[in-house]
């Protein structure tokens, strides 16, 4: 069956009509490449689907957005809510044979805790966390915490992935090397190199009973074996999907997508209607950029259009959105963001003077491996250079940037985009105002950490939405990100795929079938009447 020219946006979701597979394996074209394999460590999407394929959690959140127990079979609270019992399901087993134990747990929870912002949150409110016997664990809180089964099924970077207590004691700061795990697959480290990982089937998985819902549920593997495999050419990803050499191709660029369309037995859609925020992210605690004056400066020069259209070209899959918090969720707001829209050089080189800027080297990491960010930072360096700063852009893969901006000293400044989802409250890592614990190149505000603070604290959904336009008024005054913009990024794959998931693709969802056997459902009218075209089809 010929599957020419079709397009499929907004929240689109291709729902498998039969399982099982003609072949034993899936290939996947990532990306990024994989070299951290720790999903707590590190924030990198490539990093957390390995997460999904190995790891199990706790709880996890349905296709509703509910948090459903996971690992765990039962668990109470007591009448002052501030004792919280967890019981693990039983037989549960790591990847190398061994059980999984309530100390297991805990130590995983305290390495998340030190690491992520909503773990970092919660772990404030938690007085002791201990294991009682070896299938039960108790959470003592100081005070009662309406977001513990929320923060513990949290769906995306960096979500709290159990594993071993020898290897949850990791420092959280130090990548981990060992993956063993408790999930639905087994990640083979003898064959993995910097282009290609692979997974095999855990035999030791035991699957809850539950039907699957989004990253709840029973995980079946579909496959025998998903290799992650990457290509520095997008182009020649998008040769090997046309021959058949690989079944999905995660974020092609949108330049690549009307070829795209034209191929015989190719889909490209996109499946989460919330989209990505771009941002970009300043070293604030070296020179220039410890000077919040000189931020303000540069996020005066954003013009977001500039942005979007040299990042993705294709005005249907982008907006601007002059929020911290995506536009089109409940935070989104306005506080603060008239630096957003200034959009003005002359403006900025002016500010940029008030500030006394000392000429001091703006070091921009620039991974040109991957093609958006590499475009937005094409944006900002011309930028900067027209109002007068001392530009040096530093090309590297995404993989060596994620190292090197880990250091305090230096870079300056980094481009990327965060999933919607991951940024949409005040708890993202991303906002933090805390240099020693927080998103690399966060600054030390006191206040910011303040608001932070009482939006986790806050039950009353008033009170959380005049938080969160604090935290975003405060983030701007202090120049901490810039947003650059609000984009929708396809995936493209062959017509046999089925099990595709929204907003983030489970990959143990994913099979193959002998013949085109999908149907498109739930696109919202107005998603699609954004992106509408005349010679697109849904």
């Amino acid at each position: 069956m010929r599957v020419q020219g079709k397009l499929i946006l907004g929240a689109a979701i291709l729902i498998p009509l039969a399982t099982g597979a003609c072949s034993n394996s899936l290939r996947i074209a990532t990306h990024a490449q994989l070299e951290n394999i720790d999903p707590i460590q590190t924030t990198a999407y490539i990093t957390r689907n390995h997460g999904y394929l190995v790891y199990d959690t706790l709880f996890a959140l349905d296709q509703n957005l509910e948090p459903q127990p996971q690992m765990i079979e039962s668990f109470s609270t007591s009448e002052d809510q501030r004792t919280w019992t967890f019981k693990l399901r039983p037989g549960l087993k790591w990847s190398d044979g061994s059980s999984v134990t309530a100390a297991d747990c805990v130590a995983s929870l305290q390495r998340w805790g030190k690491r992520d912002g909503t773990g970092q949150e919660l772990f404030k409110d938690v007085a002791q966390l201990t294991a009682s016997d070896d299938q039960t664990f108790v959470m003592q809180l100081r005070t009662p915490n309406s977001l513990v089964l929320d923060s513990l099924a949290k769906v995306s970077a960096n979500v709290p992935f159990m594993m071993p207590k020898r290897v949850a004691e990791t420092d959280p700061a130090t990548p981990i090397t060992d993956a063993v795990g408790s999930g639905p697959y087994m990640f083979e480290k003898d064959k993995w190199s910097p282009n290609k990982a692979v997974y095999v089937r855990n035999p030791y998985y035991v699957p809850r009973t539950d039907a699957a819902s989004m990253a709840a549920g029973a995980k079946i593997a579909k496959m025998k074996e998903i290799d992650f495999v990457y290509y520095g050419d997008q182009k020649a990803a998008a040769a090997a999907l046309e021959r058949g050499d690989i079944d999905y191709m995660e974020s092609p660029s949108t330049r690549l997508v009307p070829e795209l369309l034209k191929k015989e037995h190719i889909v490209v859609a996109s499946t989460d209607p919330l989209g990505n925020l771009a941002m970009m992210r300043f070293n604030s605690n070296q020179p220039p950029f410890n000077n919040p004056a000189v931020r303000r400066a540069v996020l005066m020069t954003i013009n977001q259009a500039d942005y979007m259209d040299a990042a993705l070209g294709d005005k249907r899959f982008y907006r601007a959105c002059y929020s911290v918090f995506p536009c089109g969720t409940p935070l989104s707001n306005e506080a603060g963001n008239a630096v957003l829209k200034t959009a003005d050089l002359d403006a900025a080189r002016r500010a940029l003077k008030a500030a006394h800027y000392d000429g001091s080297p703006v070091v921009i990491l620039n991974p040109k491996d991957i093609p958006v960010i590499a475009a937005l930072t094409g944006v900002t360096a011309h930028n900067l250079r027209q109002i007068g700063m001392n530009v040096e852009v530093r090309d590297m893969t995404w993989a060596e940037m994620l190292r090197q901006r880990t250091a305090a000293s230096g870079w300056s400044m980094f481009h990327t985009w965060w999933l919607a989802g991951d940024v949409m409250d005040p708890l993202s890592i991303a906002f933090s105002g805390s240099a020693a614990t927080g998103w690399p190149g966060a600054p030390n505000d006191a206040e910011l950490e303040r608001y932070r603070a009482a939006y986790s604290q806050a039950t009353d959904p008033a009170v959380k939405k005049q938080l969160a336009a604090k935290v975003q008024e405060r983030i701007l005054a202090i120049g901490a990100l810039g947003t650059l913009g609000q984009f929708f990024e396809p995936v493209a794959f062959r017509d046999n795929i089925t099990g595709l998931t929204s907003p983030i693709q489970f990959y143990w969802t994913l099979a193959r079938e002998t013949k085109q056997k999908q149907r498109l459902e739930g696109v919202p009218g107005e998603i699609k009447s954004q992106f509408a075209n005349e010679n697109v089809g849904y």
